[in-house]
């Protein structure tokens, strides 16, 4: 008898499918409903971006690219962390990395993702993960037959060298850093950011900086071209950066991120695109140089003023620490009510509301994340029935 099941290898059977994808289904079943799951901007690509993508496509320039990504877009991302790193990711020449240092275009930052761990790590590694973390770091090191490690990061989420010291041992290979933070929008501190980086050096360790909400930053400074954030990237080049086009600049869909690191890895990074993706798509990769031209300076002050709605409404109520970046909330069920974060939800749902349990970011099930990427009238709402449930 044929058996599909058979067919299935033990990796894919160990990975779960994601909650947020249950949530998302479920709201297609609901009308009309107040939705703070869905971790997406709420605006659309800049029309300057979009005709760059459409006048690429009715130029003809619809074929592959070289696997490391069209040379327009390289450059323009070679000179942009020049200066935003003139001390670690630029050498003496502004306009190329230094001679150990690679740059590959990725199909989204999740591409990244998957070519660094299937590069880096396989069975008998382990790596280790900031709890809570984004939903699919778990399952990535396990589908590369490595083992994910969680360093819990309650209650304040910053990850730090003292939180992240213990759980090494000789099995450790790699250090998922992920700041801005989805979900809980936190913000790695300068400090955090200079001696965990000073600690996976010390320690023989690659350090993965995933950094795809990285102009979602409502507190930092600002430099020449943007207003930047801590980063791990400040301190070394002996690291793995992965940034993209998705949240910034509301290109979801188009699938478009890129890696830097030390050359060794992006060449194997690059072999295994060569048969995997193959390439970023082509018309993309063209509409990714306008962006990094383009201001996204209001969109980012209107999700600043969200986040300053959510922290207000919210703080009375729920055990909240305060997003510094990204696009969500990451606030703890009052313990008054009795209930898990899966409890909470559940109910949040019977009324129109869909948010995630925090069980699906972490290894506790105390917390829920919301996301304030919506019009101003739906958070509203959310924010009036999260109070309502909280009292």
């Amino acid at each position: 008898m044929f058996d599909p099941q058979r067919f299935i290898t033990p990796r894919l059977q160990a990975i779960d499918a994601s909650g947020i994808r249950r949530v998302f289904e479920l709201a297609t079943t609901l009308e009309d409903p107040i939705n703070l799951s869905i971790g997406q901007p709420d605006f659309d690509v800049p029309e300057s971006i979009k005709e760059v993508a459409a006048k690429a496509i009715r130029d003809g320039f619809n074929r592959y690219t070289v696997t490391q990504g069209a040379k327009p877009l390289r450059d323009k991302l070679v000179s942009r962390l020049a200066i935003e790193f003139p001390e670690t990711l630029a050498g003496a020449d502004s306009s190329t990395l230094a001679d150990d240092t690679g740059l590959l275009i990725t199909s989204g930052v999740s591409g990244g993702l998957v070519l660094a761990l299937l590069t880096c790590v396989g069975p008998g590694d382990e790596v280790l993960i900031p709890d809570p973390y984004f939903v699919m770091y778990k399952h990535l090191v396990t589908l590369a037959g490595a083992t994910p490690v969680t360093v819990p990061t309650y209650p304040d989420f910053q990850f730090t060298a003292q939180r992240l010291e213990p759980c090494i041992n000789k099995r450790t290979k790699m250090v998922l850093f992920n700041s801005p933070s989805n979900p809980t929008g936190v913000v790695m501190s300068a400090s955090a950011c200079r001696e965990v980086m000073e600690l996976a050096e010390q320690r023989g360790l690659l350090l993965l900086s995933d950094e795809i909400y990285d102009e979602f930053c409502y507190d930092g400074g600002e430099v020449e071209v943007r207003p930047v954030f801590p980063s791990p990237a400040a301190y070394s080049r002996n690291l793995l950066l992965l940034r993209g086009f998705s949240k910034t600049y509301a290109m979801t869909g188009w699938r478009l991120g890129f890696a830097t690191g030390p050359a060794p890895i992006i060449e194997q990074m690059t072999k295994l695109q060569q048969y995997s993706f193959v390439c970023a798509p082509s018309m993309t990769q063209l509409a990714g140089v306008a962006a990094v031209d383009v201001d996204m300076t209001a969109h980012v002050d209107a999700y600043r003023q969200k986040r300053d709605l959510v922290v207000e409404r919210l703080s009375p109520h729920f055990d909240l620490v305060q997003p510094g970046g990204a696009f969500y909330a990451f606030p703890k069920v009052p313990r008054q009510l009795g209930l898990t974060g899966t409890q909470f939800v559940e109910r949040a749902i019977e009324r129109n509301l869909l948010i995630i349990p925090g069980s699906v970011f972490s290894e506790r099930d105390t917390h829920f994340r919301i996301s304030y990427a919506c019009n101003d009238q739906k958070l509203s709402q959310g924010l009036d029935l999260l109070v309502d449930m909280a009292r």
